[in-house]
């Protein structure tokens, strides 16, 4: 052996020792897994009254940690996402609704991933993420080491599904929430030695309805609809995994040094089901519309049976989380929550009254209503011309309007709300344009959902939910097109993901960026049926299908804010193409 070779020995044995001892010390910094699922309600537990449903995972974790009584998020999936990840108001973080680009938050934006990064964390999530498909918005982009799941608002086949693990494409087997678990398991199993955030959104039980038989069977025997059994069932098997979960960190030695956080993101996708009798489900600006569980479990620090009964709030859970960890937040980040970590371990924090401010878009407009001003006695609600007023001590179910014998309360919540909603939405700006031309990601997809068109053409789903496409194009004087924001100039290869009918064949496709444009005769119709989809329930969304791609040339782009389009300059049968998106590749 030689020398130089001892060396070495000696310096990787050092380099393993002083690694062994980094880990030691940052392993007092405890581990945390953020557990989210996707149009669960209040009720869909059965620790919250529900004498339908079996989650003895859940009602173990209510008990064994704090039960936040209280605890209120946003009426639709991406803008609550945006609020637990930044601890600020959804509308200032730029998200504003679900789809056409409305659900993206700026990338400037400081989330609990790259919070916990700088702390010096191994980051990582499984799931949906919903806002923003496109780098940087994306969550490699916002501070996620590991990312495997999917990035749009919903995903169409829960079984086999193809997720996207770092950018890249991956077939799986199986159910979707149980691959997503197989890998957050494999992610914790990886990094016991050091400090790690994870943060696993399942995306059940949002629609489509898909559950395994054994689950469905189970629900349907107890005499519930279709839907609600796919519900229950979907619930029921993620209370399986979040125990799968458990276990595991129960194996490596995990548990005391590891917060888990289980919650939702809105009310239950749809109003006939067991909700506590609250007014209100999904999309709603009432207490059942908003009002979500929230259970933290960190067994030695946290007092079993601790009930936190304050009225808390998505803005609160980054400061909330990285106050429990020990870090420390810069006053730059400007967050509008506060850590309600003194709650769960003081006997009589402090806990000032505030309001809390709910607003909900309508497709892709921005008015001022419908909305929401809660604090500790009352709740103000408006959908349409007039101000609703509930006292919620009194009458938690909404059930009397009390607006006109307390005009002056209507008055000042009203008015408290007017400034909040000016102040929140005076740096918004719809929709941002797509970044192209980042080194981190150098193929993007524009996708049709974030496209603008001319009036005819319309989207085949009829709502523009996350996964569908543009139809009913039969005019040579109509156009799609996308706003692009090319951060680095470069050659990229144009292509498009559509299809055609039989006998509109000999379709000229054309797309134009500022300067340049690319064109191709489509001469083979590609008009493929549906792919088979096991759905309990008729869904409300697109069903999957096949797309045919067609690489039109290169185009050089500038950078810059620009528009880029497309046109069909013939039309040889009744229609063109059906548009799912248009994709730039960067050469080299």
């Amino acid at each position: 052996m030689n020398i130089k070779h001892v060396l070495n020995i000696s310096i990787f044995s050092c380099l393993l020792a002083l690694n062994a001892c980094s880990n030691s010390e940052k392993k007092e910094q405890p581990n945390v897994v953020i557990i989210l699922t996707d149009d669960q309600g209040w009720g869909d537990i059965a620790s919250h009254g529900n004498p339908d449903i079996e989650t003895p995972v859940l009602d173990g974790m209510a008990k064994s940690g704090a039960w936040f009584e209280r605890f209120f998020v946003s009426p639709v999936c991406a803008p609550t996402r945006a609020s637990l990840l930044t601890g600020r108001d959804h509308l200032r973080t730029g998200t504003q609704w679900v789809t056409y680009g409305l659900e993206n938050m700026r990338s400037e934006e400081v989330t609990f991933g790259e919070v916990f990064k700088k702390a010096g964390y191994e980051t990582s999530m499984f799931g949906k993420w919903h806002n923003g498909s496109h780098y940087p918005m994306d969550p490699k982009g916002q501070g996620f080491d590991t990312f495997f799941g999917f990035k749009k608002g919903h995903f169409n086949n829960y079984f086999d599904s193809e997720l996207e693990y770092n950018g890249e494409p991956v077939e799986t087997e199986g159910y979707i929430t149980d691959v997503l678990t197989d890998s957050a398991l494999s992610f914790i199993e990886q990094n016991k030695n050091t400090p790690f955030l994870t943060y696993i959104p399942y995306n059940a039980p949002h629609s489509p309805f898909q559950v395994p038989d054994r689950y469905f069977d189970k629900y349907k025997a107890k005499g519930l609809s279709d839907k609600n059994a796919s519900v229950y069932g979907m619930v029921e098997n993620i209370d399986d995994n979040i125990g799968r979960i458990l276990k595991k960190l129960d194996d490596l030695d995990l548990t005391k040094n590891t917060i888990v956080i289980f919650m939702t993101d809105n009310g239950p996708n749809g109003g006939d089901r067991y909700n506590g009798e609250m007014k209100g489900w999904k999309a709603k600006v009432d207490e059942g519309g908003v009002r979500v569980p929230l259970f933290i479990r960190w067994p030695g620090k946290i007092e079993s049976g601790t009930v936190v009964e304050e009225l808390t709030a998505h803005i609160d859970f980054l400061p909330s989380i990285a106050d429990l960890a020990g870090i420390k937040l810069p006053d730059s980040l400007n967050l509008d929550g506060r850590s309600f970590a003194p709650l769960i371990f003081e006997q009589d924090a402090k806990w000032p009254d505030r309001f809390l401010y709910t607003h909900q878009s309508r497709w892709d407009s921005l008015e001022q209503f419908p909305a929401s001003v809660r604090n500790n006695r009352y709740r103000l609600v408006r959908y349409g011309d007039n101000w609703e007023l509930y006292d919620m001590q009194m009458d938690p179910f909404q059930r009397k309007d009390i607006s006109t014998s307390e005009p002056g309360i209507v008055d000042s919540l009203s008015a408290a709300y007017g400034s909040w909603f000016e102040e929140v939405t005076q740096n918004l700006k719809g929709r941002n344009p797509i970044p192209v031309g980042y080194d981190e990601s150098p193929d993007v997809t524009l996708p049709a959902v974030e496209s603008y068109f001319s009036d005819e053409i319309e989207f085949f789903g009829k709502s523009g939910w996350s996964n569908d496409w543009l139809t009913n194009w039969n005019s040579t004087e109509s156009k799609i097109w996308w706003e692009m924001d090319v951060v680095k100039s470069g050659e990229f290869e144009v292509s498009l993901d559509y299809t055609l009918q039989n006998g509109d064949e000999n379709v000229l496709v054309q797309v134009n960026s500022d300067s340049q444009k690319v064109s191709k005769v489509i001469t083979q119709p590609f008009d493929p049926d549906f792919e088979p989809s096991p759905d309990r329930v008729e869904r409300g969304e697109v069903y999957e299908k096949e797309w045919a791609r067609l690489n039109l040339g290169t185009m050089h782009l500038t950078n810059g804010i620009q528009k880029i389009s497309l046109q069909s300059l013939t039309i040889p049968g009744e229609e063109s193409i059906e548009v799912k998106s248009l994709n730039l590749s960067r050469i080299n």
